[in-house]
């Protein structure tokens, strides 16, 4: 698990630091509020949209060999893409880093899903918390390499990722030994619930629509305010460590308390908390961001569990689905975002995306349990009364 986590702290280290950068690649090429939202959206597509396919190839064929390559993609994209010289260039090595983060995310789900045994929340959870520190991390490097460097320092964001992806070819072996046969692993899984996954994919597209506002527009916000980039760039920082903190626990608390009613508290308080962090600002609004942190981030590990006990035969697919598509869409609303800032102001987009967990809240209630009886195998012949 740590190996798998370690793995995801890279690819989202690398996706993590492109928030951190778009200031800079604002004032390079004198970019709009959309256009600037228009690399998360680069990001977010070419991250999420594909998941699913690289689930499927998963699911039919096995494929290892993503882990290592998807890591070193995604941290060479995103390196290349902060010294490019142009617009066009960045988004494409954007794209590039996203395809990295694409390939890693659903083989690596489904090999944590498969390390974590009976505690499957739990488990997932410390998959997560890999790839929230990453995320945390990425926009500390990031800005600490470009105050340094310049946009070129940029390149030092590639060395963790190759260090961790030679790690994995390294241990390769090892990390196939936790596949089940797939005789075994087909009359054990249960049976697919794919209304209940549509639904649940809903609830993790709206949630994204605030949470891809707010990583994209929390450092533009700060400097509309009158602060620096750093200061933005810090308090994006504290949100998504916050967030690691909250996985911790609601993994654990899914587990004995049940996915849905963590995960329904959690969606009942996010938007209070965004409204509280646009209205009050300080040490009281960076505070209620923190939580902002807690109650996202902390439940990415708990949809995706829900997403493999709602489509069992098929846990890359489904793995790739709830971190995929439905993530994808956040990154469109963040274009959204972008441009009802461009026509209004930088305020009310980030009203919307406060606004966005409601329509969450409602679409969660309609889940039922993911959780399923385990299947126990008995011989035919023995008469069980």
């Amino acid at each position: 698990m740590l190996l798998l986590s370690s793995g995801h702290l890279a690819t989202d280290f690398a996706n993590g630091a492109l928030p951190a950068l778009i200031p800079y690649f604002k004032d390079r090429f004198h970019l709009s509020y959309t256009l600037a939202a228009l690399l998360m959206l680069a990001s977010a597509a070419s991250s999420s949209v594909i998941q699913p396919l690289f689930g499927l190839w998963s699911d039919r064929h096995g494929a290892l060999w993503l882990l290592p390559s998807g890591v070193l993609l995604a941290g060479a994209g995103i390196a290349a893409a902060a010294d490019a010289p142009s617009y066009g260039l960045v988004f494409a090595l954007v794209v590039v880093s996203g395809l990295g983060v694409a390939a890693y995310h659903p083989e690596g789900s489904k090999f944590a899903a498969y390390a974590s045994g009976r505690r499957r929340a739990s488990g997932m959870s410390a998959f997560s918390i890999g790839g929230n520190l990453g995320y945390a991390f990425g926009p500390i490097a990031a800005g600490a390499a470009v105050a340094a460097f310049g946009l070129r320092g940029g390149w030092l964001l590639v060395v963790p990722c190759a260090l961790i992806a030679v790690a994995l070819v390294a241990r390769h072996g090892y990390l196939a030994s936790f596949a089940p046969d797939r005789e075994t692993a087909r009359r054990t899984a249960g049976e697919d619930a794919p209304g209940a996954l549509v639904l649940l994919l809903g609830v993790i597209a709206f949630r994204s629509c605030a949470w891809f506002g707010l990583i994209t527009f929390i450092p533009l916000w700060e400097v509309s305010l009158g602060h620096s980039k750093s200061h933005g760039n810090h308090l994006l920082a504290l949100m998504l460590l916050a967030g690691g903190i909250g996985t911790i626990v609601a993994g654990p608390a899914a587990d004995r308390f049940g996915r849905k009613l963590v995960l329904m508290v959690s969606l009942v308080a996010t938007p209070f908390l965004i409204a509280a962090f646009i209205q009050l600002g300080g040490l009281v609004g960076a505070i209620c961001l923190a939580f902002v942190g807690v109650c996202v981030i902390g439940t990415f590990g708990v949809t995706m569990v829900m997403s493999q006990e709602y489509l069992p035969t098929r846990i890359g697919m489904a793995s790739g689905l709830s971190v995929g598509m439905s993530v994808g869409l956040g990154g469109i609303a963040a274009v959204a975002l972008g441009a009802v800032a461009d026509a209004v102001d930088l305020r009310a987009a980030m009203w919307v995306a406060a606004a966005a967990p409601v329509v969450a809240i409602a679409l969660a209630v309609l889940l039922p349990s993911s959780r399923r009886r385990p299947v126990r195998l008995v011989d035919p012949s023995v008469n069980v009364t």
